[in-house]
């Protein structure tokens, strides 16, 4: 058995397709076949079904995916610790972020940082806040950057800058230019961000400081990023409740304006298993974004 044959097995289990895990790998149908087969044959054990077009796992299957994953979550731990000898000349980071994060905070933090560490392989994975505190528990990122909201038992938290929530609306809507009530916020139409997101979480904590539950507005749209929200919010007639960050654009051109409610702020936060080592890599990029302003 080789740490290749168990990298194929599991992006074939996640998947449930061998030609979109080829695909992913960058290896043909056949070989990634094969090395199924190999193993399966090798130890006399069935790993898939085919149920219709797809692969579905047998009970070997799933019992072998947990063992797999270990052990390549194992050989990239000993890979990282042979590249943390060599400095920060070499080396990968990954990072994860949830969606205003990467957007408007996170990318030219990591400009600079790869400008002065040419030698690192930098990837992101984005996500709301929820599917980011995830990524990292499963160690498919080492650091993940988060909107609040998240208290996994595994993760350790750290607060890295300050962000408000604002609502947002065309300027024909009735409420721009007004004070705003709780009863007229509860008799408006909105379009929010969708529930796992950090963005939401808050709305809806601020939301319930003021004494109104988020069952009590009438949400007609959820959609899954900033943008999609603001872009439904200029055809008038909706309120959104977005980053300031996520905003800016689009009020400085007059075409959403900020209604008079204030929420409380929210902070940026850096999230970290409490059980796994920093990397070089990551620890110096920690050390980048807790010194810059």
């Amino acid at each position: 058995m080789t740490l290749e044959q168990l990298r194929i097995f599991v992006f074939v289990a996640e998947r449930a397709h061998m030609t979109k895990a080829a695909q992913a790998l960058g290896l043909t149908q056949s070989a990634v076949s094969a090395a199924v087969a190999a193993l399966e044959a090798r130890y006399q054990v069935r790993l898939f079904d085919r149920v219709g077009r797809g692969l579905v796992l047998t009970e070997a299957g799933r019992t072998f995916l947990t063992e797999a994953t270990a052990v390549l979550l194992r050989a990239r731990a000993a890979e990282q610790a042979l590249t943390d000898l060599a400095g920060l000349k070499r080396g990968v980071l990954h990072v994860a972020a949830s969606q205003t994060v990467s957007t408007y905070w996170l990318p030219r933090r990591l400009a600079r940082f790869a400008t002065v560490h040419p030698g690192l392989d930098i990837a992101m994975l984005t996500g709301n806040s929820a599917e980011t505190a995830q990524a990292v528990v499963e160690g498919r990122a080492e650091l993940g950057f988060i909107e609040g909201g998240d208290d996994h038992p595994a993760l350790l938290r750290q607060g890295l800058a300050e962000d408000r929530i604002g609502l947002y609306a065309a300027p024909s809507h009735p409420l721009v230019g007004r004070a705003v009530s709780l009863s007229a916020l509860q008799a408006a139409r909105w379009v929010l961000r969708e529930p796992g997101s950090g963005t939401r979480a808050h709305f809806e904590r601020g939301l319930a400081e003021r004494g109104v539950q988020i069952q009590a507005l009438s949400v007609g749209l959820e959609l899954p990023s900033n943008e999609a929200v603001l872009s439904a919010a200029e055809e008038g007639g909706w309120i959104a409740a977005v980053s300031e960050l996520a905003a800016a654009s689009l009020v400085a051109a007059g075409r959403l304006t900020r209604l008079a409610f204030d929420l409380p702020p929210r902070h940026f936060d850096l999230v970290t298993h409490k059980e796994r080592r920093l990397s070089a890599a990551g620890r110096a990029f920690v050390e980048a974004v807790t010194a810059s302003p």
